[in-house]
């Protein structure tokens, strides 16, 4: 169970259908909801979410990055190429 804010958590739980397959059960307790899913389909939402997840955490590094290079650079330095660029 993950819970995403006060009295409205996330659960997932594994389930047997009527033929006694499996199926993976993944329920919104607050709204009511639920997603009744093949293995096969939570293993593809599973990979989503990890790439999601993934791609969030590059673009977050890379801005934490270029944040950090720009802040290292001295001022006085980036106005004298900014003058000899225009200089000539």
């Amino acid at each position: 169970m993950i819970e995403l804010e006060p009295g409205n958590t996330l659960d997932i739980s594994l389930k047997e259908d009527a033929q006694g397959r499996d199926r993976v059960e993944v329920t919104l307790q607050a709204h009511g909801c639920a997603l009744n899913l093949t293995p096969h389909q939570a293993r593809v939402l599973a990979t989503e979410l990890i790439m999601a997840v993934n791609r969030a955490e590059v673009r977050s590094n890379l801005k934490h990055s270029q944040n950090v290079v720009r802040g290292a650079q001295p001022t006085d330095q980036k106005r004298g190429l900014f003058h000899q660029a225009f200089a000539k």
